[in-house]
């Protein structure tokens, strides 16, 4: 999906970021120093994995999830990028899920894996109210 966008912000002509695992080190730097800096440049696409980690980006106060990630974690991870010391704006996070869709499928999974990580952690016994598909499915 990040490709459709950024195709489409070019035709337009709408300045924007772009971050995604292929890029170099130099090129991530100048992308997010672009986002944090440039008024112009509100918005920034990432891919969730290449967003994950080691990004501060207080500039965010709108967090759009167009392609959830199975791991509810990893998904947080990338919304906590906007969530920093020094941001001082409320930040809002949007996903987009069709019905009937892998999206929605994929929600499904996350809310799942949350029950299961819950229920893993708050126990005294996780294990007697887990069977052994659960504690598998937790951990992949």
């Amino acid at each position: 999906h990040l490709d459709l966008y950024r195709d489409k912000f070019k035709e337009e002509g709408t300045d924007f970021s772009y971050l995604t695992g292929t890029q170099t080190q130099k090129e991530r730097e100048a992308a997010v120093k672009k986002f944090q800096g440039k008024e112009s440049c509100r918005i920034f696409l990432i891919s969730m994995k290449a967003g994950g980690v080691g990004l501060n980006l207080t500039a965010a106060d709108y967090v759009f999830i167009l392609d959830p990630w199975w791991n509810p974690a990893v998904e947080m991870q990338a919304m906590n990028r906007a969530h920093r010391i020094g941001q001082n704006k409320n930040v809002f996070v949007y996903r987009f899920i069709s019905n009937d869709s892998i999206e929605e499928k994929i929600q499904k999974l996350q809310e799942r894996k949350s029950e299961l990580a819950k229920t893993f952690v708050t126990s005294n016994n996780p294990l007697k109210y887990m069977s052994k598909k659960d504690v598998i499915e937790l951990f992949a």
